[in-house]
């Protein structure tokens, strides 16, 4: 395993067990499913959109960054910038572009029926970050890869931004009680579990709002930043009106979802 692989499942892997067992000591919500019942569906989709994505693109997102530099392709490979000015450009063009790829996975149907089965999990912890349709793993790696090659991202800095990217969705994904005052503070700069719930509400209005993964200027900037659910994070109801069932979430019935109609 090489150093690259072995940075992104060490930060994946810390983050994940550090989220845990702050779920599991101070939960912001109780579950209505167990995770025997919704883990083992989520796990086998992100292990086969892992396996496709490195199928499809084997050396990343940074290989494809060193290639465009060896052919002089993007603005950054065009225009000369101080490093700093490169590093924190990449990342909030990245980040704004993972934002309108999700926007458009809400409003464009056949985007929609891959990233509902993100949204069909009833209840919501840091198994949800990893609970992606192989599908949609590939469009967005797509996408991802062409705001590498328009924009010359430096490999560092694309590499830098998958790991961060990870380690915010699983933080904002997770069942856990963040004291009021950190989430006030941090919801300035970052999505945090609560800002981030209100997108996975069953009310569409509120499903429609809150959009972002790692930084929260962009749902503001856009108007599309709902502070609270209406109900409240107790009474609010996570998932979809359909597939709210255990048998719903098992590998099978998620794999095939996106071919299956429903309500919304």
């Amino acid at each position: 395993m090489n150093t690259e692989l072995l940075i992104r499942a060490g930060v994946f892997l810390g983050v994940f067990v550090m989220l845990a067992i702050l779920e599991w000591r101070y939960p912001r919500r109780r579950p209505t499913l167990s995770r025997r019942q919704r883990w083992p569906g989520a796990a086998v989709l992100f292990v086969t959109g892992a396996v496709l994505g490195r199928l499809a693109v084997p050396a990343g997102l940074a290989g494809l960054a060193i290639w465009a530099d060896g052919q002089g392709l993007g603005l950054f490979n065009i225009v000369d910038l101080p490093l700093v000015a490169v590093g924190i450009l990449s990342f909030l063009i990245l980040d704004l572009g993972v934002w309108a790829q999700h926007f458009a996975m809400h409003h464009v149907p056949v985007l929609w029926r891959m990233h509902r089965v993100h949204h069909a999990d009833p209840h919501i912890d840091v198994v949800t970050a990893l609970r992606f349709h192989p599908a949609e793993i590939i469009v967005s790696l797509a996408w991802k890869a062409g705001v590498v090659l328009v924009f010359g991202i430096p490999a560092w800095a694309a590499f830098i931004f998958e790991v961060a990217l990870n380690a915010f969705a699983q933080f904002n994904h997770a069942n856990w009680a963040l004291p009021q005052p950190a989430d006030r503070l941090l919801r300035l700069l970052v999505v945090t579990p609560d800002m981030h719930r209100v997108h996975h509400s069953t009310t569409r209005m509120e499903a429609n709002r809150n959009f972002g993964f790692c930084l929260s200027v962009w749902d503001r900037l856009f108007r599309l930043y709902k502070a609270q659910p209406d109900a409240g994070h107790d009474a609010m109801t996570i998932g979809q009106e359909d597939w709210r069932s255990a048998e719903d979430q098992g590998p099978l019935p998620l794999l095939v979802q996106p071919l299956r109609t429903g309500r919304r």
